[in-house]
């Protein structure tokens, strides 16, 4: 049962970093300083989160991207500079997750749980892509919030039902894996039309310049 807690609370750390890297680890690091979680020895390693620096850092870094997380296409701007930041992030809460397991493990779970934070990061990046085709901020907005209290209810099932949270956060890698089969048939769909236009628009400009 503890090396599926772990697991739990690695994949949960992992997932919800691909989503929300900045609140992850701001939100965590603020509930141990304040009390709020208390760790067991098992999980040590993860105290690091509640140092003032990195509590400045990513709680910074969490207000910056709750505005720009909100807005056409600076979301899409802003996923596609986090699209190595994410994933390494994951990676590294995952590792300090399992940090009191066989090193090899931990290392193997780290890199496994950071392929699901690039797996939630690709499938949020790409859903955005998709919501920015329409003209309105609403649904941005919605998407952003819904994303935000997403990321707490999962840190909350991380904390108190790890093994609960394993077999959800499985659920939600394999869902985000069929968002981006979804999406990613939707964004190429988009990029041949735009294609095809620039190619129409090129022979009328040869058609009208003879």
């Amino acid at each position: 049962m503890d090396i599926l807690n772990m697991l739990g609370v690695a994949l949960g750390l992992g997932a919800l970093a691909g989503i929300n890297l900045y609140m992850t680890v701001f939100v965590t690091g603020l509930a141990l300083k304040m009390g709020w979680l208390s760790l067991s020895e098992a999980y040590i390693d993860l105290s690091v989160l509640e140092n003032p620096w990195i509590l400045g850092v990513s709680g910074t870094l969490f207000v910056i991207e709750a505005f720009a997380d909100k807005v056409p296409w600076v979301d899409s701007t802003w996923d596609m500079v986090h699209t190595v930041i994410r994933p390494l992030g994951g990676t590294v809460l995952a590792m300090a997750a399992l940090g009191q397991i066989d090193p090899v493990a931990s290392v193997i779970g780290g890199l496994l749980c950071g392929g699901a934070s690039l797996v939630t990061h690709t499938a949020k990046a790409g859903t955005r892509m998709m919501l920015n085709t329409s003209p309105e901020p609403v649904t941005n907005i919605a998407m952003s919030t819904a994303e935000d209290i997403f990321v707490l209810g999962g840190l909350g099932l991380v904390a108190y039902y790890p093994s609960v949270a394993l077999v959800v956060f499985l659920c939600v890698v394999v869902g985000a894996l069929y968002m981006i089969r979804k999406t990613s048939r939707f964004i190429g769909m988009l990029w041949k039309r735009f294609r095809n236009r620039s190619h129409d628009s090129s022979e009328q400009s040869v058609s009208t310049g003879n």
